[in-house]
């Protein structure tokens, strides 16, 4: 829900700090797995929980996600099953926000209004559509809203101060700043150039400003943290998935270990500083 998301966010300001947002793939490396590793995120460090849904083709994500997600795919992972890997996190937290990140294709078969009403029954608090753009968001914006699940959208290094304004427009919950022109896994993130735009976003939308894209090693997330409201890291852990199906390691125990060590990074990263 909606209150979720802006209860973490108000909660963090009060304690100065940026949130750390892990993504992982529903399903990677089977569900069994990945349920082990969302049920462990929070305690490992994880403020909010980026989720994403595996999808054949997607556009945004660099090699590392679009292995993750075929992975998730070979083991039967679908967008129902990501709800049910949802449900059985809620069991036992009902504080965390998630949020689900995809594509509009399995959204669109599903059907905009059941879906927002099954993803809100689930437990989600947030969807990112990475190729829905605002122009045509409008039926997926009103089944959400009715639902009380936020829509949260991208903008980028290209994203102008007239397209923000569309951008930010029905947005809710967080604005997802994507740090490099680029997709996910590629390019590094600079905290020098990502902060004014963080700022410029932070004042078109009045909301707080995650960013992503680019963050791979601790001393880049406490840069970022520094500058932005949340830090998103996400090929760096499904990285850690692969090395420890090649290493024959405890995915779980190897995921949880990265996101502890960001985490702390995150959290250690405005220590002295009293504003961002």
């Amino acid at each position: 829900m909606k209150a979720r998301i802006e209860a973490r966010f108000a909660d963090l300001k009060r304690q100065g700090r940026a949130a750390f947002v892990p993504y992982v793939m529903a399903g990677d490396p089977d569900a069994a797995t990945a349920l082990a590793i969302l049920k462990g995120l929070p305690g490992a460090g994880a403020d909010l929980i980026e989720l994403g849904f595996p999808f054949s083709d997607p556009m945004a994500e660099g090699p590392p996600i679009q292995r993750s997600a075929l992975r998730a795919l070979d083991k039967g992972m679908t967008l129902a099953g990501t709800l049910e890997l949802v449900r059985g996190f809620r069991a036992g937290d009902q504080t965390t926000p998630i949020v689900l990140m995809g594509y509009t294709n399995p959204l669109l078969t599903w059907g905009y209004q059941a879906f927002a009403v099954d993803a809100a029954e689930a437990g989600i608090d947030g969807l990112i559509v990475v190729d829905l753009p605002p122009e045509e968001a409008t039926p997926l914006a009103d089944a959400l809203d009715a639902a009380g699940v936020s829509l949260i959208r991208l903008a980028t290094p290209t994203t102008d101060d007239a397209r923000l304004k569309v951008v930010v427009r029905r947005t809710s919950g967080f604005v997802y700043y994507v740090s490099v022109a680029g997709v996910t896994g590629v390019k590094d993130a600079d905290a020098a150039a990502v902060a004014p735009h963080v700022e410029r976003v932070r004042k078109a939308s009045g909301l707080p400003v995650a960013v992503g894209f680019g963050i791979k090693t601790p001393e880049t997330a406490s840069a970022i943290a520094r500058v932005a409201d949340a830090v998103v890291v996400g090929s760096a852990l499904v990285d850690e998935v692969a090395e420890a199906i090649r290493m024959n390691e405890d995915v779980t125990a190897r995921v949880l270990s990265k996101v502890n060590s960001l985490a702390k990074a995150v959290r250690s990263a405005r220590v002295g500083q009293t504003t961002v």
